[in-house]
């Protein structure tokens, strides 16, 4: 047989070029090649030292008087996947509370209750108003009454009046007072948010030009902020009760009844 009729040779005989097939994948990989990769450093979630010493405890109530410290690192990893998962769930919670239809076309507003609280609001303060002015013109009668005979109640009302109508004149001169303080003061003027050295809550307003932090520079750069989610005690408790594990633990009882 000649060289190239070996029938022990696979790739001749399919018509593969291992030459042109290693010089494509140096062409392909040419990024990877020279490279070089090692695993990071097992850095565990937990302070190892005061987790070994709690699983001991808790092992040797059981009668295990060993725990190696592969078991303290497995159980480091799973509390933070644990605490990894639940954090999210509860995020996903609070987002769906926070989230809004109010401009969605697919929805329409059935009842509104903040205006029903409203409402019920306005009716009781004008309904204390009334009794406050009911009470007001009892109080004035009383104090005009010129009967020389009075008995303990006329009297009680009397002084209840005076010491209303003393009230009231100071609450007018404090009233007078504010209002001469402020025109002494005069209007406030606003801060213009575009005026040159102006540095803003928020990293907003501060520019960088030639290297050096500039305020109020046209090239000033608009840092956007944050977006933070704020988690309750409500979203926490609803996640309980949606988990099997936690849907009847003690925790649950006693996060419901704070």
């Amino acid at each position: 047989y000649r060289d190239d009729d070996d029938i022990n040779d696979v790739t001749s005989m399919a018509g593969v070029n291992l030459n042109e097939e290693s010089a494509r994948i140096m062409a392909t990989n040419s990024d990877l090649v020279g490279t070089q990769i090692q695993s990071c450093k097992d850095e565990p979630f937990l302070a190892a030292v005061p987790l070994h010493k709690r699983i001991l405890e808790m092992a040797k109530k059981l009668g295990i008087t060993d725990v190696p410290a592969e078991v303290v690192t497995f159980i480091s990893h799973a509390t933070q996947t644990r605490l990894r998962t639940v954090i999210e769930k509860v995020t996903v919670i609070t987002q769906h509370r926070m989230e809004s239809y109010k401009d969605d076309e697919w929805y329409e507003q059935a009842t509104d209750v903040r205006s029903q609280l409203k409402f019920f609001e306005q009716l009781e303060r004008l309904e204390k108003q009334r009794k406050d002015e009911q009470e007001r013109e009892i109080l004035l009668k009383a104090a005009k009454s010129r009967s020389r005979q009075e008995d303990p109640e006329q009297a009680r009302l009397k002084q209840k009046a005076k010491e209303m109508q003393q009230q009231e004149l100071a609450q007018m001169r404090q009233r007078d007072a504010n209002l001469t303080a402020l025109a002494a003061i005069g209007p406030r003027k606003k801060r213009k948010l575009d005026s040159p050295g102006l540095l803003s809550v928020g990293g907003e307003g501060l520019g960088v030009s030639g290297g050096q932090a500039g305020l109020g520079t046209p090239s000033s750069r608009q840092f956007a902020r944050q977006k933070i989610t704020r988690v309750n005690l409500r979203d926490f408790i609803f996640y309980m009760e949606q988990e099997r594990e936690t849907s009847h633990s003690l925790l649950l009882y006693r996060a419901l009844l704070k």
